[in-house]
């Protein structure tokens, strides 16, 4: 049953990717009060999964777990009242919902199953596997106005699953722009599943939370746009400010997070504890979007193949010399050629294991022939005339297609947005009509810096929490302090330079520093740290996930009254 328009809207998560924890739909709407269950599905690299599984089958495309899913919880949502917007449609929402009706009659329900449509622009991008616009929120919020109990999307941002059942619920035009954004922020919190209640957090050691099954989110939505991000009594995992933050900071950017609704201000937001697993954010403002929409195109870059080789004992380098030689002249005329050497090996080890250090072998070309077969051949004859102790983690393969990820950018109107509700009518979606191009604003003022004391070389880590990830190429590196004394000594600190020197890796490539005073934090973006995305496989780390935890352990010098 929908709640009074004065009352909060519950919107809840059960999903942050595509193969996240099957039982969070039922968990979700047997753990307490919920007025609408979302599920993100869709990720950069599952929209190349989906493509490669539409060239299979042509019905295919869209996330088949959330079918399944359905099977066993959609009489448990049409008996509570929860309606359900899920982005599990990927590149095929209209059959997904015909895949819906379908569940629904089998089990004798009356369900509207709504779907949104417009995001697949692949037949004007020749070459690419999927092309699609990321949508805004205004086509669920039509599907939900018309009273659908599920709506399933294509390619909408993340946030879009949140700020659609809020306009439709509190009855939110485009140009409310505080609001929105005020969604768009309880969207992006929300949208990564558990990791608003403790999941991949920094000071996971801290508090004696039980994080072995983390519950997942939902927040409390309110006419004014704030929220509060909380969990359902009971459940495992924690929230608090800075769990909150964590996942604020992930993938994202400047200070100016845009999207095709609202351009939501990141350095208006405003947290606050608001009782046991209860956040507040508050304060957020918004702004026109961006005139232009993000287009995710995937194609196939090639094929790829990797051996691993394990050095073991002495003589560590002399063996990676050795075997690097030896495939040299099969590897000469191939295109893209990567060694790694992790030294993971110890001095004077007891296990076999600690004293082995790992040779990583990364090969990419657009003929399979040539990182297959000729690799493969080359690196077997090696078993018994290459350095002493040759072994491989595994053989390898005939060579497996990799994808490229890339974004381009379209006018609003040239997307075709459009509900398509139960009954076949079809309700067009205005492209926004206010916008305002994207600039950084200026740098805000920094807190003053700390006194001068005394300095102890540690663990950056022990001061500052962190959480990374990726933009296609890029990624971001989200660092925040908790105390407003760590603050000021973070802001002064941590600058450009010095990341540089403590991520070496950082070194050569262009980083940009944006500063958020609000949460007491720093937003780094690397760009072309991750090579053409994640499904490339550039980088031992694809999708930097454990980039902000290499830099939390970096040594340097720290005040001690901070430690």
């Amino acid at each position: 049953m929908t709640p009074p328009a004065d009352a909060p809207l519950r919107v809840g998560n059960a999903s942050g990717f595509y193969g996240d924890r099957f039982d969070a739909v039922r968990e979700m709407l047997t753990g307490g009060e919920l007025d609408v269950l979302t599920g993100d599905y869709l990720a950069e690299l599952t929209m190349l999964i989906l493509g490669r599984d539409r060239l299979k089958d042509p019905g295919g495309g869209y996330a088949r777990t959330f079918l399944r899913q359905l099977e066993e919880s959609l009489g448990l949502a049409h008996e509570r009242g929860v309606r359900i917007v899920a982005n599990a449609g990927g590149l095929a929402p209209a059959g997904l919902a015909s895949r819906i009706r379908e569940l629904a009659d089998r089990l004798g329900l009356e369900t509207k199953v709504a779907h949104v449509e417009g995001d697949d622009l692949t037949p004007r991008h020749p070459g690419s596997l999927a092309a699609h616009a990321y949508l805004g929120g205004f086509g669920i919020a039509a599907c939900l106005r018309e009273g659908a109990d599920v709506v399933v999307t294509g390619r909408v941002t993340d946030a879009a699953l949140v700020t659609g059942p809020a306009a439709a619920h509190f009855g939110w035009g485009p140009g409310e722009y505080d609001r929105l954004a005020g969604a768009v922020v309880a969207g992006h919190v929300l949208e990564c599943g558990t990791q608003a209640t403790g999941g991949n957090y920094a000071f996971f050691t801290e508090g004696g939370h039980d994080l072995r099954r983390p519950g997942f989110p939902l927040a409390e939505l309110h006419e004014d746009g704030t929220a509060v991000i909380t969990k359902h009594p009971g459940t495992g995992g924690f929230v608090d400010v800075g769990t909150v933050t964590a996942q604020l900071l992930y993938e994202t950017q400047g200070a100016r997070y845009a999207g095709p609704d609202v351009t939501a201000r990141l350095d208006t937001v405003e947290l606050t504890q608001d009782g046991p697993d209860r956040v507040r954010i508050s304060g957020v403002r918004g702004e026109a979007p961006p005139p232009t929409l993000k287009v995710g195109l995937n194609r196939l870059g090639g094929f790829r193949n990797e051996v691993v080789f394990v050095l073991t004992g002495l003589d560590i380098e002399a063996k990676a010399a050795l075997v690097r030689e030896q495939l040299e002249p099969v590897l000469a005329k191939t295109a893209d050629v990567r060694w790694d050497l992790s030294r993971t090996d110890r001095p004077d080890a007891d296990t076999e294991e600690t004293a082995s250090a790992l040779l990583r072998l990364v090969v990419r070309d657009p003929d399979q022939e040539v990182v297959g077969r000729a690799l493969s051949g080359a690196a077997v004859e090696l078993a018994l005339a290459s350095y002493p102790g040759f072994h491989v983690l595994a053989p390898p393969g005939k060579g497996s297609p990799y994808g490229v990820f890339e974004d381009v950018y379209v006018p609003h109107g040239a997307v075709d947005h459009v509900a398509v509700l139960h009954d076949g009518r079809r309700i067009p979606v205005a492209p926004a009509q206010d916008t305002a191009v994207l600039a950084y604003p200026p740098p805000p003022p920094l807190p003053a810096p700390l006194p001068p004391g005394p300095t102890r070389r540690a663990s950056l880590g022990l001061v500052v929490g962190a959480r990374s990830g990726d933009k296609g190429g890029n990624a971001n590196i989200g660092v925040w302090a908790r105390t407003d004394e760590a603050w000021r000594w973070l802001a002064h600190t941590l600058t450009v330079d010095r990341l540089r020197e403590l991520l070496p890796e950082t070194a050569e490539l262009n980083v940009t520093r944006h500063d958020l005073p609000n949460l007491r934090a720093l937003n780094f973006v690397v760009e072309g740290i991750l090579g053409e995305g994640v499904a490339a496989q550039h980088r031992f780390d694809p999708q930097a996930k454990a980039l902000g935890e290499w830099l939390r352990s970096r040594h340097l010098e720290i005040p001690e009254a901070l430690l």
